[in-house]
């Protein structure tokens, strides 16, 4: 290369100056410029030469131009138009990146794999996820059924540690138990703040999905699954036996929970946290309606 990696603070205020670029706070833009940083995240996600990669929100291009190296095809979707000009010019020696200037939410993944991905073995998502969407981000790419291999994505170390929570610990919920029911989390590592332009105010955490070939657990009703879920935290200092009287109220009596729970072998008394995901599909297959 003639000219420095992107990812380095005097090569992306250059780019920032020349372009004349200003962050939007409401798009969560930060911009990593630490080149080491960005190739441990790429080297823990395990993509090779002939991975296919889908990056969602590329800013300048400093984590696009790494994967361009170490990937066969990179296909990055960014909904700031005025970053279009400059990722033009920087990832120009890059042929095999396409840019999509699209809300990555409104994306339809089965078509952009037809696409882009057709006859590649392993697909993979390598992220710098934009904060105040990252959950979105995550569920709109669990709940499509696709051929994605993993998830290697930065976010708030907060959400992380909340996806990758264990049973019995204050971190664990629904947040948790949705994510588990699709992919494997392990967390990777902390990114601090001094490696991103603006600096954001938290910890970063860079968390790894590996996607499961199917759900964790079969349920019945995957719908009333996910309802159980969210209701038995609806108040975290509740037992889960009063928080599905409060939430079913009107359609279940306090009786017929307590037989449901009983069926399910399930201690009324307990609270959310301490169910496991098997056991919240034990205690969903034996709710019914009557219907």
């Amino acid at each position: 290369m003639n000219q420095p990696y992107i990812a380095t603070p005097r090569r992306t205020n250059e780019i920032l100056t020349e372009h004349q670029f200003s962050f939007k706070k409401s798009l969560g833009q930060n911009f990593l410029i630490d080149v080491n940083i960005l190739r441990k995240i790429i080297a823990s996600s395990g993509i090779t030469k002939e991975s296919g990669i889908i990056e969602i929100g590329p800013g300048i291009g400093s984590l696009t131009e790494q994967l361009a190296i170490a990937a066969r095809k990179v296909v990055a979707f960014e909904i700031d138009g005025r970053l279009l000009p400059i990722l033009d010019n920087t990832l120009a020696p890059y042929e095999n990146v396409k840019i999509v200037n699209e809300d990555f939410l409104k994306t339809d993944l089965k078509q952009i794999i037809s696409s882009y991905f057709e006859n590649f073995k392993n697909i993979h998502v390598v992220a710098n996820l934009p904060y105040y969407v990252t959950t979105p981000i995550i569920f709109h790419l669990l709940e499509q059924t696709t051929k994605i291999d993993s998830m290697t994505v930065m976010l708030q170390k907060e959400v992380a540690e909340r996806i990758a929570a264990k049973p019995g610990t204050k971190e664990y919920g629904s947040l948790s138990i949705a994510v588990q029911y699709y992919a494997n989390p392990t967390m990777m590592m902390d990114v601090p703040k001094t490696v991103f332009i603006p600096q954001p105010n938290v910890i970063s955490s860079v968390l790894q999905l590996k996607m499961r070939q199917s759900p964790l657990v079969k349920v019945k009703d995957e719908k009333l699954f996910f309802e159980i879920v969210k209701a038995s935290f609806l108040h975290r200092r509740k037992t889960i036996r009063n928080n599905l009287v409060q939430f079913y109220k009107g359609k279940l009596t306090k009786d017929e929970i307590n037989n449901f729970l009983q069926r399910a072998e399930i201690d009324g008394s307990r609270r959310g946290e301490s169910l496991t995901i098997q056991e919240f599909a034990l205690l969903a297959n034996e709710i019914n309606f009557g219907v």
